[in-house]
This record gives C-alpha cells, structure tokens and sequence, in this order.
C-alpha cells in the first residue's frame, strides 16, 4: 500500500495513500505551483509571506482527507466512501489554474484562474488529465464539476468551496503562520470533529459553535490587517501600473518585448492558449520586470525599477462623492511632471465576512448552519450575536494611492507639493 509523508508547518505529517493523489502531485501541471507565491505581493510587506500554491494545495488535500476519513468512519448513513476521492482530488487541484501574480495578472489580461482550473482538469494533452482519466472515463469531469460547483452531491461541494471550507481554513492557518501574525489561528481540530454531513450539504454540531465563531472572527481580522494592509495594496498597485505601460508600449515596441518577455506576447495580443499560460510563473515575470528597468521607455523602466526594489506608492482613505477632489490632486500630480495614469490610482478593496444565504444575488454564499440536539438546523446568525454583527455587513476602505515623491516639497515643484500635501489629514483626504 502506498504511503507518502510530506512534512509542513501548518499540518505537520501530510499523508498521502491513494497513488492516484501521488501522482496528481508529480504531474508538471501541479509541480508549478511551486514557483507561484500564495500571497503575491504580500511578502513585500510581511517579508515571511513567501509559501507556495503548491504548499496550499497540500495543506487543503489534508484537510479534505482528514473530513472523509472522519465522514466514512462516524457518518456511514449519510456519507458515500465512493466521494472521497473526487473529493480528495477537487482540493489538491482547486488551485491549478492560478498564474503568475495572479490576481493582478487576470484583471489586466482577462484570464480566469478557475476557467484554467478546469481546462488543466478536462484538457487531455494534460499530465493531471491523463491521471485522472485512469479512474474512469469522466472522473476528469467529475473533478471539474466540485471546481465550478455543479457536482451533484453538495457536500463534496461544500467541502472545497463554501463559507467555512478546507481551502480556507488552510489559507487562513498557512498565512498567519508564514506572515508572523496571530490573526488567523483558531481550532481546526474542534472544527473537524463538529462537521456533520446531511443531505443537503454540511452542517455543524452545536457544540462546535464558538470554534466556528473563532474562524469567523479570525477570517475577518486576516482580511482587515493582512490581505488588506495598505502597503500590500500599494505593490499590488504598482504591479498593475507596470504592466499596463508594458500592455500600451507593445504595439510601438513589439520588437523590444518579443526579445524582453517572449512569454507575455499571448497576453499582450489577447491570443493564448493553455500552454502559453502553464509558460508563466512569478520567476519568469520578475526576470522580466529586471530586464525591464533598463528599458529606453522612462515611466516603464521607472515602474520597473520602483516594483523591484520596493519603492512603494503612499496612500490616503476616502469617501464617496470625494470624485472632484481625486480628478484636482491627479491634476497636481500632472503638473509636478507625473502621469496620473501611472503615478496614482484609486484601490477599493472590501470583504463581507459572512452573510446569509441571499439566492436573489450574484454568486450567492451557502449560510453556516447548526444542528441543534433536537435535529432542527439553524443559521449561524440566528445563534450567535457576534456573527449577527459580521452578518451583511462589507468591511474595508477605498484609498487613493500615489508617488511618495509628492511628500516631499523641498524641490521646484514645492507649492505644487504643498498644494498636495494640505489635502491630506491623518491618513485621510480632506477638501
């Protein structure tokens, strides 16, 4: 029988019995995970944050093992041992597809991370295909179901994508360990033993309920102090900044960037296939953000040179109906000799850390729910006034980014500077 162990922080010995598994790990589509960061630009503000999507990936395979095993020995009525492969097989690739930087990438380039995810999955010119498809004929499809949520079963649904999943109990565990922050711990251990599987999905025993409001809370202060912290949105920003010069320069430059960053070329022309995506991963992109510095373009090798060395944009919250005042400080940037288009930006990020179940809404969340000792099954809100509080509710800010060099009025440009520098109070914009 095979065994395989794979040491981790998080998880300590993750066990791997099913060949099929073992092999997935080995496939080249899998193994690339490891030269694609989890956090992305976050590790240039916590400097620990340097884990792979490899490592995620692992960390949510264990945890889905660790719930069918569970299921399959406590829950034999309402548990099928014939899910917990596909089960198994949907957490390890959940994640395939993401690319290089890839949230800031998809939102410049149109990619889909989740659309890739399943074309690894489903592609027969595939490595992770040509394992699954062993099992049977459709298990590749099967797999790719659990990713875009038409699977038949819900629970095996839920237990990759819902409000309290294995891929976010993993992330939230793995990026407060690797950021060096205490935010994101809570019981993992209590929250395993109190799942329950009913036919409608996944439900939580009542004993289990304040575990569950310690992930809640947790999620909640990980997203406000980490995945939102203003220096890592900063970077993000810059990042932003620095490929859409390139994507503008490439018509007028195509022969500097088909000898700079061959690789982007697909992008750039909106042309790519499969195989130019599995081509791109965060070292490919910052070779190429090194050779961009010495770019004869000034804002582009500018942007590059601030990217690679952490010369971070500054920022300042603000509110609606603040539009007049962001277009007149955009106007003083332009002045001072910068174009606003690449020197400042406006960055909203915000979370809902849990919500009800609204099917009226696009991508409605599933709800937490609680079995209680009679059988009745409650929403989590309903139970917990500290839940009731996160409940509905959107958490984060909008913030107007731009260069630090504006801070610094002691040059030509210092009323212009100054002229800046009154409208900004205590982190905020003010008139």
């Amino acid at each position: 029988m095979l065994e395989k162990i794979f040491r981790d922080p998080i998880h300590m010995d993750i066990m791997v019995k099913d060949p099929i598994i073992y092999d997935l790990i080995n496939t080249k589509e899998f193994q690339r995970l490891r030269r694609i960061k989890q956090l992305g630009t976050t590790s240039y503000t916590f400097h620990g944050g340097e884990h792979s999507r490899f490592s995620h990936c692992l960390g949510v395979y264990n945890i889905a093992r660790r719930m069918v095993e569970r299921f399959e020995q406590v829950y034999p009525e309402t548990w099928k041992a014939e899910e917990n492969l596909v089960t198994m097989a949907g957490a390890l690739l959940h994640d395939v597809g993401h690319g290089a930087y890839s949230h800031t990438f998809e939102r410049l380039f149109g990619t889909d991370h989740e659309a890739l995810t399943q074309a690894i999955i489903t592609n027969p010119e595939t490595e992770v295909y040509q394992v699954l498809v062993r099992v049977s004929p459709d298990f590749p499809q099967k797999v790719a179901s659990v990713i875009n949520h038409t699977y038949p079963n819900p629970q095996v649904v839920q237990l990759i994508s819902s409000q309290i999943d294995a891929d976010r109990m993993d992330y939230l565990l793995r990026d407060s360990y690797y950021t060096g922050v205490n935010y994101g711990q809570f019981d993992l251990t209590r929250i395993l033993k109190s799942m329950m599987p009913v036919e409608t999905g996944i439900v939580f025993s009542q004993s289990g309920m304040h575990a569950v409001e310690d992930y809640l809370v947790s999620r909640y202060q990980m997203y406000m102090q980490v995945y939102f912290h203003p220096a890592s949105r900063a970077i993000e920003v810059l990042l932003q900044k620095l490929l859409d010069r390139a994507k503008a320069l490439f018509e007028e430059q195509t022969a500097y960037f088909e000898l700079t960053s061959p690789n982007l070329l697909p992008f750039f022309r909106q042309a790519y296939t499969l195989s130019d995506y599995l081509k791109l991963d965060d070292g490919v992109m910052n070779t190429y953000f090194q050779t961009w510095m010495t770019s004869p373009d000034p804002i582009l090798s500018d942007l590059a040179d601030r990217f690679v060395n952490r010369k971070i944009f500054k920022s300042a919250t603000f509110e609606a109906g603040q539009e007049a005042l962001l277009l007149s400080l955009d106007q003083i940037v332009a002045s001072v000799g910068f174009d606003p288009a690449y020197y400042t930006a406006v960055h909203n990020n915000f979370d809902l850390p849990y919500d009800i179940y609204r099917p009226e809404v696009k991508n409605p969340r599933t709800q937490i729910e609680i079995i209680q000792k009679d059988g009745t099954i409650l929403e989590l809100s309903q139970l917990s006034p500290l839940v009731q509080t996160l409940a509905g509710t959107k958490h984060g800010n909008s913030r107007y980014y731009f260069l630090k060099d504006m801070l610094e009025a002691n040059d030509l440009f210092a009323a212009e500077k100054q002229s800046f520098i009154s409208h900004i109070r205590n982190d905020r914009l003010v008139p």
